[in-house]
Formats: structure tokens, C-alpha cells, sequence
């Protein structure tokens, strides 16, 4: 947990990216104009839900380091539909990059960037909440889904 998350996302495309130079994958050739134009619709709803989540926790004056106590449990905004609308937002926007790139190994890694939160950071994460606020998370988690 030493690589910000937004670096993880960041990284992880860079390796995707990568490997479409070294091994292309001929699809993005085929693929419409309009998957680049979805691409970036997809890409600025990403970023705005990571923006707005981040905005959130700034205002609360909370963390959004994975590990650090938090200050206060933030359920309002996109944590009334996901429990980690920064993360899903992030994915969201990787996903329009590719569309905009028409990249397609990008897309392949992502799934193994979603596992390595999933299994390594957001377990970090809770317990950390679990251990902070208690009772009043678990009903959190009990009412909002971890991703969507």
C-alpha cells in the first residue's frame, strides 16, 4: 500500500499501454469512432464521480490515504450508492481512456487492477472503519454495496 491508488489505476494502464506497442492487439483498428467518443463521455463521468468523492472527503477534513483512521464516515453523496465511489469513478474513467485510445490491453489489465483493490486495499480500508466506527459501519455496509 506504499502506491497511492490513483497510482495503481495510473500504473497499471501505463502497463496496458505498453503492451499494445509491443503486442497490438488489431480490434482498436476495427473499432468505431463512436467507441472514441464514448470513451470520453465515460472517461468525465469517471472523473466526476472521483472528483466528487474526493471533494467530500477534503470538506470533511477526513482521509483518503487506505489504512489511515478516518475522522468521520462519509455516507452521503456517491457513498449512498457504493462504498467506494472514488474507486469506482477511477475505473470508470480508466475505462474511457481505453475507449478514447482504442486500446484494448488496458481494458484487459483492469480487471486485475479491480482484484488487487478488492482483495488488498478495500479489506485494509474497513477494517480500519470497523475498528473506528463500529456498529454505525456495519449497518453502513449492510445498506451500500462495496462497488455498485
Amino acid at each position: 500500500m506504499r502506491i497511492p491508488v490513483p497510482w495503481v489505476f495510473v500504473l497499471a494502464y501505463l502497463v496496458g499501454a505498453g503492451l499494445e506497442q509491443v503486442w497490438p492487439l488489431e480490434l482498436h483498428r476495427a473499432a468505431p469512432r463512436t467507441i472514441g467518443i464514448a470513451g470520453g463521455v465515460l472517461f468525465a463521468i469517471g472523473a466526476g464521480i472521483a472528483g466528487w468523492a474526493w471533494v467530500i472527503f477534503h470538506r470533511a477534513g477526513t482521509t483518503t490515504v487506505p489504512g489511515q483512521a478516518s475522522v468521520r464516515l462519509i455516507t452521503r453523496g456517491p457513498y449512498r450508492a457504493s462504498r467506494n465511489p472514488m474507486y469506482v469513478g477511477l475505473a470508470l474513467a480508466y475505462l474511457g481512456e481505453a475507449g478514447m485510445l482504442r486500446q484494448v490491453w488496458p481494458v484487459l489489465i483492469l480487471p486485475l487492477t479491480m482484484a488487487y483493490l478488492n482483495w488488498m486495499i478495500i479489506p485494509v480500508e474497513e477494517a480500519r472503519l470497523r475498528e473506528v466506527f463500529h456498529s454505525e459501519y456495519e449497518e453502513y455496509c449492510a445498506s451500500v454495496r462495496r462497488w455498485i
